[in-house]
């Protein structure tokens, strides 16, 4: 009876263990989109439904669900971002080379209008908290703020922040407060967005050329997405550092979900981190996406995940690698059944 009941403790507890370890996602479709240009950031709706590729001199709009191109905004020289406005029924898209912010209808993508920015105009979110826009501009180490319901014909920014460091990317706690990687200071700048000023700077040591960043808002939590290979999970309460833990190379993007920080590498892993005990955080789960796929947007309905890369040419030296023409795509990646 006893050999019995151990050899059923050992099955019941290897049935945990496995469970505890299955996988989270799972590679699913690709989306062949072709088209010209680089691309960096990827944005989707609150619905789930349309994707925004930043594509350099255009920004392509994709039907998630039919997996096809329904619209192309162009007017950019150097995109890098796209802020969605629902209230307002806009978009918002960051031009690193003019300077400024493409102002478009989120129904008919029609261009509205243009916003004068900052050079290197680059990340750049909406916060509903303060009904405002606001853009990382990394060579001018400002952050600019834009109304949401700015005048598209001639409005300005209503502040240009001086960070005293290249901003990266951003988030925001919704009540009040902006968070900016300062990639070059190794710091996060805390923004009070209604004063307009830095109130505090943090330091994210050990980790260091900050790119991607996201926010656990009910937990007070920033994942940050560092390219020496660090994800760095912070309080936004105090700065304190909370977890430090291993990515892959290239990393560009971090999103938060259901639970879940992911990060996003250019060497084509996906890492899953999770607070696995009170206070622990681990990673769950490192996946196997695509070379080039840095960049990221979460369908947070679904957890489903679009992943923006292109064809790989072999590299001739320093840089990013060149990417062959036509082969510009999105993997999917699905929530695995439990």
């Amino acid at each position: 009876m006893m050999k019995r009941f151990a050899l059923m403790l050992v099955v019941v507890f290897s049935a945990v263990s496995f469970a505890a370890a299955a996988d989270i996602y799972k590679v699913g479709k690709t989306i062949l989109l072709g088209g010209d240009g680089s691309w960096d950031y990827a944005t989707i709706d609150d619905s789930g439904r349309f994707l925004y590729l930043t594509r350099a001199t255009h920004t392509m709009v994709v039907d998630t669900a039919a997996g096809k191109l329904v619209a192309d905004i162009s007017g950019t020289t150097l995109s890098h971002g796209v802020a969605l406005v629902p209230a307002q029924g806009r978009g918002f898209i960051s031009d690193g080379r003019k300077a400024d912010v493409v102002v478009f209808d989120l129904k008919t993508n029609v261009v509205l209008g243009v916003v004068p920015s900052a050079i290197d105009s680059d990340g750049i979110i909406y916060d509903a908290g303060t009904n405002h826009v606001f853009v990382a501009c990394g060579d001018a180490a400002a952050l600019v703020c834009i109304a949401a319901d700015v005048d598209v014909k001639g409005g300005k920014p209503e502040a240009q922040i001086d960070l005293g460091g290249k901003p990266e990317f951003l988030a925001a706690d919704g009540q009040g407060r902006v968070f900016v990687n300062l990639t070059d200071k190794a710091e996060v700048a805390v923004v009070d967005a209604k004063a307009m000023k830095v109130v505090a700077k943090w330091s994210m040591a050990p980790g260091a050329r900050a790119t991607g960043m996201s926010i656990d808002r009910e937990n007070g939590l920033l994942f940050i997405g560092c390219r020496n290979k660090h994800m760095i999970v912070m309080s936004a309460r105090d700065g304190a550092i909370l977890a430090d833990l291993p990515i892959g190379s290239g990393v560009d993007a971090t999103v938060f979900s259901d639970g879940t920080g992911l990060a996003s590498c250019g060497d084509g892993t996906l890492w899953a981190v999770r607070e696995t005990s009170p206070g622990k955080f681990e990673t769950v789960q490192t996946l196997k996406t695509a070379a080039g796929a840095r960049t990221m947007a979460i369908n947070k309905n679904t957890g489903t995940i679009y992943l923006p890369y292109a064809q790989l040419l072999p590299t001739t030296g320093p840089g990013r690698p060149r990417t062959a023409p036509g082969t510009f795509r999105v993997l999917v990646v699905e929530k695995a059944q439990p």
